[in-house]
């Protein structure tokens, strides 16, 4: 006869008595290692098990790069309409309207300007969380209009990439854009204005293919997924089996279409450097 026997079937606890653990006190990154979630924000939202980068939007980034986290805002409440009445699974406007709901975010970019380490700078960072980071008319028009601040007011413009690509709901409106934000890059460059880029991960699809690559300098966060097509699309384009590491930042490196991996830790003091360089004067 067993030890145990369960004299009254059905869960009697009160829902008010249950000892649930709270969601995100810890968090478990892809080799494995479990860390503590306070301590992986403390750390920037890299893992000190293994060095991995995190995924973090905006918010993260503006903290880590603006000092004391102060900046303005640009174009903040620009949002994205439904011209072509897109529908799939449903319609584009409400999973719009659900996106905005869930992230607390207006579209898939933020454009900000604030000092860093003293001078002042234009940050213009994607959000993956609202709708992978793809690149509709509001993206391009934000980046756009961004990059005009830069030209107006001669200030150095930071691009921060992680996109899917282009939003299929816009269709060519979306297509247009990588056009659009390369021929203001443009712009950018007879202005003698200094581009930093910096792609995060993934940086894929239309970003990859106008303005994650046309920076004065391209860096990226270590592990970040590049590429234009992904990995089962080239394969069966090219008809080959793929190298070992295929589109991570570091086969990118090797390649050459980055010029440098830079941790997190290091963004600010590397992004300003870069700055100092390229404008020659006095490092800080």
């Amino acid at each position: 006869m067993a030890w145990f026997k369960r004299t009254q079937k059905g869960i009697t606890t009160a829902t008010e008595d249950k000892k649930d653990v709270p969601k995100g006190l810890w968090y478990k990154s892809p080799t494995g290692k479990i860390i503590d979630a306070d301590e992986l924000a403390r750390n920037l939202y890299v893992s000190p098990e293994d060095g991995f980068h995190v995924r973090i939007g905006s918010k993260e980034y503006f903290e880590i790069l603006f000092d004391n986290n102060e900046f303005e805002e640009l174009d903040k409440n620009m949002t994205a309409k439904d011209p072509l009445h897109f529908v799939d699974t449903k319609k584009y406007s409400d999973r719009l309207k659900e996106a905005q709901e869930k992230t607390k975010l207006k579209d898939a970019v933020r454009t900000a300007v604030g000092k860093s380490k003293g001078r002042d700078l234009v940050v213009c960072c994607m959000d993956f969380a609202f709708i992978g980071g793809s690149m509709g008319a509001v993206v391009g028009e934000k980046i756009a209009r961004g990059i005009d601040y830069s030209i107006k007011n001669k200030v150095p413009f930071v691009m921060i990439s992680k996109s899917g690509g282009a939003r299929m709901m816009e269709a060519a409106y979306s297509l247009m854009q990588l056009a659009k934000t390369s021929a203001k890059l443009a712009q950018l460059a007879e202005a003698k204005i200094p581009y930093i880029s910096l792609c995060t991960d993934p940086t894929t699809g239309g970003t990859t293919a106008s303005y994650a690559m046309l920076g004065d300098v391209n860096i990226s966060e270590p592990g970040a997924l590049i590429g234009f097509a992904g990995p089962r699309v080239v394969k069966d384009t090219t008809g080959r089996e793929l190298p070992e590491g295929f589109q991570t930042a570091e086969f990118v490196l090797e390649h050459g279409f980055l010029d440098f991996i830079t941790p997190r830790k290091e963004l600010k003091d590397k992004i300003n450097l870069y700055l100092d360089l390229i404008l020659n004067q006095d490092i800080r």
